[in-house]
């Protein structure tokens, strides 16, 4: 019979220790190899920047001076409360916000409902909805700028509609008119996006419920109001709050068709900070305007979210 050292037996967990020890340590190395890039580029693109923001939101820093920055405290967000532009690119954002936040979510919701059906060909029209999801913006906005013109598609298609009785106008160029305008584009552009989020809580809505609400004689209203309705609300929670999101940060369509124009009736919180920032080289101010839009659309979206959220 042989039998074991001691020190054999003893040397053996320790053994297996180690290889394990360097087996988990491998593959620590290689977890954080793979998330590297990521956590680089978030630091150096989103942390930094947000951290220069706030620290430049309390000075005057200019993008090109000879004087070096100097501590101002709150000059910057008491000069924002008072800036008749900036409060003008407040109420503009706002009513953007109000305005397309529900029509854009119900009229996704509406798309979402029509195609989701077992029909032929309707594969085709969910492609074509959401076709100017996947358009640039940029692309998007220089045709509907010169879709806007007075000679433009639109007034061109009133006029044969109303068989002459249109005399045609230009909408970007009217204060009355221009953010209504850029209302219809954003809506029409991103509608497509938000049917598909529907569509997809549509069909997690198990068929055996309608089947038991046909069986108990609902009509196709009273269907959607006790059977989809309430299986999308999940849903609709996301899809609100990131409707808001991109409606607060309204930028794109702005700097491409009216530059904030005409007298600032189309200026947004973002784009003014970009203006004072970039082209008025006031860095102090617009990072204190930008600190200040992250903390209304933080408020925003945890009000939305609570008010939103299932009770228990």
């Amino acid at each position: 019979m042989t039998v074991t050292p001691p020190t054999v037996a003893a040397e053996t967990p320790r053994r297996s220790l180690r290889r394990f020890r360097s087996i988990r340590g491998r593959e620590t190395w290689a977890g954080l190899g793979m998330i590297a890039p990521a956590a680089i580029l978030l630091v150096l693109f989103l942390i930094i920047p947000v951290i220069l923001a706030f620290a430049l939101s309390f000075t005057n820093a200019r993008l090109i001076s000879p004087n070096p920055p100097r501590l101002v405290g709150f000059d910057n967000f008491a000069r924002a409360f008072t800036d008749p532009v900036f409060l003008q690119s407040v109420g503009n954002t706002f009513v953007f916000a109000l305005v397309v936040v529900p029509v854009q979510a119900g009229f996704a919701l509406l798309l979402a409902v029509l195609v989701n059906r077992s029909l032929r060909g309707v594969t085709f029209f969910r492609v074509i909805f959401f076709i100017p999801v996947v358009t640039s913006i940029v692309v998007v906005s220089i045709l509907w700028k010169f879709m806007y013109q007075e000679n433009g598609l639109i007034n061109s298609m009133i006029n044969t509609v109303t068989f002459g009785a249109w005399a045609g106008m230009d909408w970007l160029n009217d204060p009355n008119t221009a953010l209504g305008a850029i209302i219809v584009l954003s809506i029409w552009q991103a509608v497509g996006f938000h049917m598909i989020i529907w569509l997809s809580g549509l069909q997690t809505i198990p068929e055996e419920l309608y089947e038991a609400a046909r069986m108990d004689g609902a009509s196709h209203w009273q269907q959607f109001a006790n059977v989809t309705w309430p299986g999308l609300r999940p849903t609709m929670v996301f899809v609100l709050v990131t409707i808001t999101i991109q409606a607060l940060g309204l930028f794109v369509q702005i700097n491409v068709m009216t530059q904030g124009g005409p007298v600032n009736s189309t200026s947004s919180i973002v784009y003014y900070a970009v203006r004072k920032g970039s082209q008025q080289q006031e860095i102090g101010y617009a990072s204190a305007i930008s600190l200040i839009f992250f903390v209304a659309v933080l408020i925003i979206a945890l009000i939305q979210r609570r008010l939103t959220r299932e009770k228990a």
